[in-house]
């Protein structure tokens, strides 16, 4: 199978090339960060069917089709690659949020303008997005972080529809808490916290069932789902006294 994942230089990214290293692989690393990318061509080189790595800004998005054109056609990608801009009260910067959405969100619909015709003439490919938990509800020191995920949520959602008969297959996974450089840069208790390799499993485990929408850890998610059950100025009240 060849597979492309995108934010794989570090995190859960690194994680799930990891775990997708095996002879029966072609891998196709995308980061920012060239020298992590060629360590880990080097480490899983004897141990995958081929492996390649493009180093892009998921920002530029000109230059980042130009080489997503050039892996050509590809039987999975994961669209892993996200950025935060940590939690905070105060208003975003028009720059910061806009950077945020850049990489959340349009990034992933640049890469697809190319990968969804190439899927439709082999009649096949699964596409994985990685949200978050954090889409369900909009706290409000993580606005702009919440929203691109509930966007990116939309988007996954009319991809299934558009594409199903196609043999397209979309996932939608919606992870809490895992740590990696995203979660480092929280100051707060954050709760169900799982560590890379266990999300990272988890994740792998849910597109190997092709699991269509994924939210884990599954308290957690029953939290979320109980809380936004209550009528809107009771829940109000919970928000405001949490933050």
């Amino acid at each position: 199978m060849k597979i492309l994942i995108t934010g794989a230089s570090s995190g859960i990214g690194e994680a799930l090339a990891r775990l997708y290293a095996t002879k029966d692989n072609e891998l196709i690393l995308l980061a920012r960060r060239e020298t992590r990318l060629t360590k880990l061509q080097q480490e899983f080189a004897p141990h995958v069917k081929n492996i390649h790595v493009v180093v892009a800004d998921l920002s530029d998005f000109e230059k980042l089709q130009e080489k997503i054109k050039l892996i050509g056609a590809i039987d999975m990608v994961i669209l892993n690659a996200g950025i935060s801009i940590g939690h905070s009260m105060e208003i975003t910067p028009f720059k910061d949020f806009k950077k945020l959405f850049d990489v959340n969100l349009f990034a992933n619909h640049a890469i697809l303008e190319i990968l969804l015709p190439l899927f439709k003439a082999q009649k096949s490919g699964k596409i994985v997005f990685i949200s978050s938990l954090s889409s369900l509800i909009a706290m409000p020191s993580s606005k702009a972080y919440s929203s691109s995920k509930r966007a990116l949520n939309a988007y996954a959602e009319s991809i299934r529809y558009k594409y199903k008969k196609d043999g397209i297959e979309v996932i939608n996974i919606l992870p809490g808490f895992i740590k990696s450089e995203l979660t480092d840069k929280n100051k707060f208790k954050m709760p169900f916290l799982l560590s890379t390799k266990d999300g990272a499993m988890k994740i792998y485990k849910a597109i190997q069932k092709s699991k269509r929408f994924y939210p884990f850890p599954f308290r957690f998610y029953l939290i979320i789902k109980l809380l936004n059950l209550f009528p809107q100025f009771l829940r109000d009240k919970i928000v405001n006294f949490i933050n």
